[in-house]
């Protein structure tokens, strides 16, 4: 489906949970975070349908994200389900890989086709520091079980933050080990929600998009449509007209993003 600006949306992004096992400094306040209730959490049976009428639509790539989507019970039964949906071409996920040495092969045969997973930094002390409790070994761990798994085209997401990775050492060892290992290392330009024009581009990275790019439209934890990741702008979904929700967000994004003061990263998947 396209937009009132011509771009086809055919890219759904869908944050599972609130909740993460990790405290990230340019994600979440140290001490954690008030979290919703389970019930007011977008159930899997409702992404299902969303997903079932959003692929009617041109949607047909699927992201599940969190807060960190891996410490949502049950995940590989919704998993199954997106796969088994008509129309769904592509099945991704984003996660900080902390649990992935004990799920990769689950996942793998639930139907995820790729992964994308967090890490800013191969350095011990550095990654103790930015997500605040994390254990690097967790999450080499997690990256050698996706590769034995049979995971293909492994993304790494690496945030270049300001006076903490942004030195070309940093960014050359994090080059290095994804070389050695087969991965893709996708560079994301640090930036605030609250203003658009925070993004830092003095550093070469392949992400944010620019707006005349975006092909994607979000959904909440708590289960609104985003239409625009720096926007207040979020819609609810109508269970009787789920499709006429999703075309009233599509056609409401906006042609540029502004800011967005509303939700945060982990409420939205980034």
């Amino acid at each position: 489906m396209l937009d009132r600006f011509e771009r086809e949306i055919n890219y759904i992004r869908i944050s599972v949970t609130d909740r993460c096992n990790l405290r990230c400094s340019y994600c979440m306040p140290e001490e954690g975070i008030f979290l919703k209730s389970h019930h007011d959490i977008i159930s899997y049976e409702n992404i299902l349908a969303l997903v079932k009428a959003a692929v009617k639509l041109g949607i047909n790539k699927v992201r599940l994200t969190g807060g960190e989507p891996l410490v949502r019970k049950g995940i590989s039964h919704l998993v199954r389900g997106l796969r088994a949906t008509p129309g769904v071409c592509e099945l991704v996920m984003t996660t900080n890989g902390v649990l992935l040495g004990e799920m990769a092969v689950e996942l793998k045969d639930a139907g995820i086709n790729r992964l994308n997973i967090s890490l800013d930094t191969i350095d011990p002390k550095k990654y103790k520091s930015i997500t605040r409790v994390g254990d690097i070994s967790h999450v080499l761990r997690g990256i050698n079980a996706a590769l034995a798994a049979g995971f293909k085209n492994t993304k790494i997401n690496m945030v270049i933050i300001p006076g903490f990775n942004e030195a070309k050492e940093d960014v050359r060892a994090m080059e290095k080990f994804c070389e050695k290992k087969g991965l893709l290392l996708q560079r994301i330009n640090h930036y605030s929600l609250t203003d658009l024009d925070s993004i830092n581009k003095k550093y070469r990275a392949e992400r944010p998009l620019s707006c005349s790019e975006c092909n994607r439209i979000r959904v909440t934890a708590n289960g609104k449509l985003k239409p625009c990741l720096f926007s207040d702008e979020e819609y609810d979904i109508d269970s009787d007209d789920i499709a006429g929700s999703l075309r009233e967000a599509i056609l409401r994004k906006p042609e540029h993003g502004t800011c967005c003061k509303t939700k945060q990263n982990w409420q939205i998947g980034g």
